[in-house]
């Protein structure tokens, strides 16, 4: 079982909560820490439902971690399109989709092996 940072844990908690303040919808994590061979330690999953949505909840978590970790996202990708963005912190890598593209991926499927965390958005209760 691989050790997992408090730096990561607390990338993961400022992402979901950057994704939360602009009303993201089904937020997931994925720890991928403890497969075999892992791409990342995290995966953190969401959706919105326009084109601008789903830019709107890519920039949050961009500015969000910039603000309070004051972490640069690595790599960026799907901007063009806004239907499935990617934001690659290395250790963890946000998929933010528009809702038909989410569903057609469905990486919760493929990582099924994996522990899936729901997190529910605590202000919407």
């Amino acid at each position: 079982m691989n050790k997992i940072t408090d730096e990561t844990k607390q990338l993961v908690e400022t992402i979901v909560n950057a994704l939360h303040e602009k009303k993201a919808l089904d937020v997931v994590s994925i720890r991928l820490a403890d497969l075999k061979d892992p791409i990342c330690d995290y995966f953190i999953i969401c959706h919105g439902d326009s084109n601008p949505h789903v830019q709107a909840l890519a920039e949050s978590a961009i500015d969000e971690v910039r603000e309070k970790l004051n972490t640069r996202v690595w790599k960026k990708e799907g901007f063009e399109n806004g239907q499935w963005l990617l934001l690659d912190y290395v250790n963890v890598v946000v998929h933010v989709f528009q809702t038909e593209w989410r569903n057609f991926y469905n990486l919760e499927g493929l990582w099924a092996d994996a522990e899936i965390q729901k997190h529910v958005d605590e202000g919407s209760k």
